[in-house]
């Protein structure tokens, strides 16, 4: 929907929609929805990322790591050195190619991201306690909805642009 082809109600929702983002990445990122109890704020959002794309994904290079989770291989290097550093993944041998290394989530790891998990699903439960089972469902529905949009927009070429002749 173009600019044009809007509505004032839709222009005034949309003002609310982006100033509730706003909000909720500001609270977000000061709470980092770290959980409760001892687990919470003990993990940074890129470490959480990682440890679980790991865990849902299995093991995989750098580069497919970064591909799956639609960041650059040196951010994903630069992330997974203190992850490795603390014993929560290991680097091993690719089992195909001995020279390739093979990102893997630890037992070490295994047992802190389910302790983050398990701390992050209880701030989850308790931010929501009010809300109906329907209610739950639809704003995970929606928020999920809104971020793969979001990554489609991140991912498509800015417009104007050739995606052959760029690089």
């Amino acid at each position: 929907m173009s600019m044009d082809m809007m509505t004032s109600g839709d222009t005034g929702l949309l003002d609310a929609l982006q100033h509730e983002v706003a909000l909720f990445a500001r609270r977000a990122e000061q709470t980092r929805l770290g959980g409760v109890g001892q687990v919470r704020n003990s993990m940074d959002r890129a470490a959480y990322l990682l440890l679980n794309r790991l865990d849902k994904e299995g093991p995989m290079g750098v580069k497919a790591l970064a591909a799956s989770m639609g960041i650059d291989s040196s951010t994903v290097t630069r992330q997974v050195a203190p992850l490795v550093d603390t014993g929560l993944v290991k680097r091993t041998s690719h089992p195909e190619d001995g020279r390739a290394v093979v990102l893997q989530l630890s037992p070490r790891g295994q047992g802190r991201l389910e302790e983050v998990r398990c701390s992050r699903r209880e701030l989850m439960a308790q931010l929501t306690d009010e809300w109906e089972p329907v209610e739950r469902e639809q704003f995970c529905s929606l928020l999920t909805r809104f971020n793969t949009a979001l990554s489609a927009r991140m991912a498509a070429p800015a417009p104007g642009t050739d995606p052959v002749t760029e690089s």
